[in-house]
C-alpha cells in the first residue's frame, strides 16, 4: 500500500493501465485501493461506497481472464447493491467465458430486466428462438 502518493493520483493511474489495455497491471493497482479503502485503518469516510471502484476492478479482472476473482467481486457487489444492472451483466458474461452457460443465464436475464441490456447469445451458450 502505497500511502505517500494521494489516493486521487494513484486511482487515476490505474484507471489510466486500464484504458491502456493493461488490465491485469490495473486489477493489481484497483485491487489495492480497494483495500485501502475498505480497510479499518483507512479513516477515509466514504459517502457513496466502493461500487464504481469495485465495477472497475471487476472489469479489470475479466478482462485479464481472473474469472473467480472477478465473479467473488460482482457477487459482493450485487449482494450489497442487488439492482446494480451493470454488475448482473459483467457476471454473466464471466460465466459464459468460464464456460459456465448454465450458471450465466439467470444474471444475464436480471441484467436485461433491470437495466435493459440486450442478453449477448456469445460464448457457445444456448440460443433460444424467441
Amino acid at each position: 500500500m502505497n500511502t505517500t502518493t494521494p489516493f486521487s493520483l494513484r486511482l487515476s493511474m490505474a484507471q489510466g493501465l486500464f484504458e491502456q489495455g493493461d488490465h491485469l497491471a490495473a486489477a493489481t493497482a484497483l485491487a489495492e485501493l480497494v483495500d485501502e479503502v475498505e480497510s479499518p485503518e483507512s479513516g477515509e469516510t466514504l459517502l457513496h461506497g466502493t461500487t464504481d471502484l469495485r465495477l472497475l476492478l471487476a472489469r479489470a479482472y475479466f478482462h485479464s481472464a481472473q474469472f473467480g476473482r472477478a465473479e467473488a467481486t460482482l457477487t459482493r457487489i450485487i449482494e450489497e447493491s442487488p439492482t446494480e444492472a451493470y454488475a448482473h451483466l459483467l457476471l454473466g458474461r464471466t460465466l459464459q467465458r468460464a464456460g459456465r452457460h448454465e450458471e450465466a443465464a439467470r444474471p444475464l436475464a436480471l441484467a436485461e430486466l433491470l437495466g435493459d441490456y440486450e442478453r449477448p447469445q456469445a460464448y457457445g451458450g444456448p440460443v433460444r428462438d424467441r
